[in-house]
Order: C-alpha cells, then sequence, then structure tokens
C-alpha cells in the first residue's frame, strides 16, 4: 500500500468540492441577474388616484406662484442674512407697508 494515494485522492475530491461549490455560486448570481434584469424591465404600477410623475417632474415655482414676482434673495427675506438691494426704501414706507399688511390691505 502506498503512503501518497490516499494524499492524492483526498486532494482531488477537495478539488472537485471547490469547482462545484464555484459552478454553484456562478449560476446563483446568474440567476439573481435574471431576476432584477426581468424586474428593472416592468413598467411602474400608477395606483389609481395617484399623481403622474411626468407631471410632477416638470413642476417649476414660476408656475406655482400664481403672479407672483420670482424672490431674488430668499436668505433676506427669511432674516437669515442682509439684503444687498439697491433701492433706498425710508422707514415711513416700511411703516405704511407693515400696516397695511396688518390690516389686510393689498399694495
Amino acid at each position: 500500500m502506498s503512503v501518497g494515494s490516499p494524499d492524492t485522492a483526498q486532494t482531488m475530491q477537495r478539488v472537485r468540492v471547490g469547482l462545484t461549490g464555484l459552478a454553484m455560486v456562478a449560476v446563483l448570481i446568474v440567476l439573481a441577474s435574471a431576476v432584477f434584469t426581468s424586474a428593472n424591465r416592468e413598467q411602474a404600477i400608477s395606483a389609481i388616484g395617484a399623481s403622474n410623475s411626468a407631471v410632477v417632474a416638470n413642476m417649476t415655482a414660476i408656475g406655482n406662484t400664481l403672479g407672483e414676482k420670482i424672490k431674488e434673495e430668499p436668505l433676506a427675506e427669511l432674516g437669515a442674512a442682509p439684503s444687498t438691494s439697491t433701492e433706498k426704501t425710508d422707514a415711513a414706507e416700511i411703516a405704511r407697508q407693515q400696516e397695511a399688511q396688518q390690516n389686510g390691505e393689498v399694495r
């Protein structure tokens, strides 16, 4: 009986098991790829009464303001930054505007 023969048989068995494992992993990857690819090709399901994504994506701030002018300094309007406006307004005009807003008058 030779001493090298069981080692060779055991080595070949390990090689077969390793190659079989690699083949199984490759098959699983191919199957998962096929499943995910078919899922991506399907059209999105839209519920009744749900918003249309194409319409929502095309909405703009200008279309939603209903005639309001575009706000050029949003941080200044929030009070987070000083205004860089070059328009000169006096305190009396600002007081009149605030009073008109409190009374519900629109200028």
